[in-house]
């Protein structure tokens, strides 16, 4: 392993692994909040969270376009492109940011019908999913100008967004979501203020926490020495949106397909029963902390992909990815098996349900035996990004999802009327299909775009 790329790798990966860490820990405490609630309250919150990846994850592909257009433009040296870039994002989160905040208003109520969320919890549902997003546009900036700076190495400034965004909302879980109580803490008797909103209150807290974190970031990039768009022209720039788009697009409909693949899959899962729903929705929170390393490390991967592209320096790319996966494999060979082993005490902080205990503890000692495998395609996929070669990965992602995970859980569940095991034994075929595609794909060397600068080998 390279060892002053490995720093750089750390140096670059570190922050974004602490503020993923750190929403998953705000995860782990939401849903034991809104878990005390009982049953039914995390079902509701936890039956529209497929959605909320197809809109995360859609709007984070518009970022990607940016990264690997700024990321190259810097390792070619030219920052007065970056400059510009930073720009057209911040024209491009508040149109797109806005667009999303009324469609996801006018679907509220849809959403959980086509969801096959029980009746019996469709109206909390859709309240909790209005409210949840009322403050999309802030969301959406948190994202794209979050991958802008990112995408000039500063790691830093969204890891402390982050993690101020996180606490406000634990704090206002608190505040929001239980009644005027008093409790007992080293002897002393402390009255906690409280409007017991519930379902709701944990909704109002994520999107006023959102909120503080867009009005943040974006403050933050106007003011950055290196990346700030002051100065110039916010008005559409044909050229600059076009390579943005011709590379973010085909990750956006990757990222679509995908997302509504885990939407029909979690529909699927919902018609099991609030049980499966459940302990489905438990061990996909226990579950988020263990690939932290994948995530963390695609950030760096692709900032530092795009740079070498951009320079012309396809030996550094090779050597690049020798490093990040040899670490990617390391690191998550650790994650499964602390998974593996801490399944059911992790599942016991979320739910007090023995079924639901049980259910959610077998699956997540299926799932950790293949984390090690789940963690290459991230960080080779990230690779790819800042190259701009998203074709490749859309239609590696599509295929397995709806080839392996789909129509693999649809036969299981629908036709031969097995449960939770047999659909998450599904989603380990698609990650394994996944990993042995990008290998193959990585090993051959022929996904990286024809670049426009002369090659050096370095």
């Amino acid at each position: 392993m390279d060892g002053a790329m490995l720093s750089v790798i750390i140096r670059l990966a570190w922050p974004t692994m602490l503020e993923q860490l750190m929403q998953t820990a705000v995860q782990y405490i939401d849903t034991a909040m809104v878990g005390s609630l009982g049953t039914q309250a995390t079902a509701a919150v936890g039956a529209t969270s497929t959605v909320s990846w197809l809109i995360g994850s859609t709007v984070s592909s518009v970022g990607v376009g940016f990264l690997a257009l700024i990321s190259q433009s810097l390792g070619a040296k030219d920052h007065a492109t970056a400059r510009r870039a930073s720009a057209q994002a911040v024209l491009i989160t508040l149109c797109f940011g806005s667009l999303m905040t009324l469609l996801t208003s006018l679907l509220s109520t849809r959403i959980p019908v086509w969801m096959q969320v029980d009746p019996g919890i469709r109206d909390l549902t859709a309240r909790y999913f209005l409210i949840f997003y009322s403050s999309m546009l802030f969301r959406a900036a948190s994202i794209i100008l979050g991958t802008v700076l990112r995408s000039v190495g500063d790691t830093k400034t969204p890891m402390r967004v982050g993690i101020l965004v996180n606490l406000l909302n634990v704090a206002l879980n608190a505040l929001l979501i239980y009644p005027a109580r008093r409790v007992s803490l080293a002897g002393l008797t402390l009255s906690l203020p409280g409007l017991n909103m519930g379902v709701e209150g944990a909704a109002l807290a994520s999107a006023l926490a959102f909120a503080f974190g867009g009005i943040f970031i974006t403050v933050t990039l106007f003011r950055h020495k290196e990346i700030s768009p002051r100065g110039q022209s916010f008005r559409p720039d044909r050229e600059l949106l076009r390579r943005c788009f011709r590379v973010a697009v085909p990750n956006m409909v990757q990222r679509f397909i995908t997302s509504l693949g885990y939407v029909v899959f979690a529909a699927m899962i919902n018609r099991l029963g609030d049980i499966s729903t459940a302990a489905h929705t438990v061990a996909n929170t226990v579950e988020s902390a263990f690939y932290i390393p994948g995530w963390g490390m695609q950030t760096a991967a692709a900032v530092l992909s795009g740079n070498a592209f951009g320079a012309g320096s396809r030996g550094t790319i090779r050597r690049l990815g020798r490093s990040l996966v040899l670490l990617e494999v390391l690191l998550m060979l650790l994650s499964g098996t602390l998974l593996f082993l801490l399944a059911e005490p992790l599942v016991r902080i979320f739910t007090a349900d023995p079924e639901v205990i049980r259910l959610g503890t077998t699956v997540l000692k299926m799932v950790a035996v293949s984390e090690p495998f789940y963690g290459v395609p991230i960080v080779l996929e990230g690779m790819m990004q800042g190259a701009g070669q998203t074709m490749l990965p859309l239609i590696f992602n599509v295929s397995c999802m709806w080839g392996v995970r789909i129509c693999g859980t649809f036969v299981c569940t629908g036709m031969l009327g097995l449960g939770l095991t047999s659909a998450w034994g599904c989603m380990i075929a698609h990650n394994l299909m996944l990993f042995v595609l990008f290998s193959i794909c990585w090993l051959r060397g022929r996904w990286m775009p024809g670049s426009p600068l002369q090659e050096k080998e370095a």
